[in-house]
């Protein structure tokens, strides 16, 4: 049985860091399923292009993945943190240690959780002081334990690349690399 992810979907995302991962993720045979945080299904990123979502948030449903990936980007980060059901969604992944992926800013809001407190992280220049409690590295991506942060739109396919192999092992993760010519 195919892998479910859910990537989430807040105005002002960045539009490479969310695409990436879905397409990477799609291409590896993992249900990836985009979810717009607001109350439609068309989410305009922070650079002007509007992807329509898979899904509008539904709790219940985000809860029952094997991973969520937040991509970062302004001001979408400020509005993933703001989302209330999300950060409930986010601690139950904690809970369980399923898989919680974020890039750019993103982590920020996994720091201001105060879950990232003990663990190796990273995230985009600049952001580091809001990682509370985590020992900030500046690698392209950092997973430590059940999480997995990134830096950049830059560091979207390394990142991607990253949960694919744990989700799916390193054969597929190679296969990937490959066919992307990466």
């Amino acid at each position: 049985m195919s892998k479910k992810v859910f990537l989430f979907l807040a105005e002002g995302f960045e539009e490479v860091e969310a695409l990436t991962p879905v397409d990477l993720l799609r291409r590896a045979g993992i249900n990836c399923i985009t979810v717009s945080i607001s109350d439609k299904l068309e989410v305009t990123g922070s650079h002007g292009i509007t992807i329509k979502a898979d899904r509008i948030f539904d709790e219940k449903e985000c809860i029952e993945g094997d991973a969520i990936i937040l991509p970062g980007g302004m001001p979408g980060t400020i509005n993933l943190s703001k989302h209330y059901g999300l950060k409930n969604v986010i601690i139950e992944y904690d809970k369980r240690k399923k898989l919680i992926a974020a890039i750019c800013a993103a982590p920020t809001v996994l720091g201001e959780m105060g879950l990232l407190e003990g663990y190796k992280a990273t995230c985009y220049p600049g952001f580091e002081d809001k990682l509370f409690g985590a020992d900030v590295l500046t690698e392209k991506y950092v997973n430590d334990k059940n999480f997995v942060t990134s830096r950049g739109v830059g560091t979207s396919i390394p990142f991607a690349l990253k949960i694919i192999e744990i989700l799916e092992g390193e054969d597929t993760m190679n296969n990937i690399k490959n066919q992307i010519v990466f």
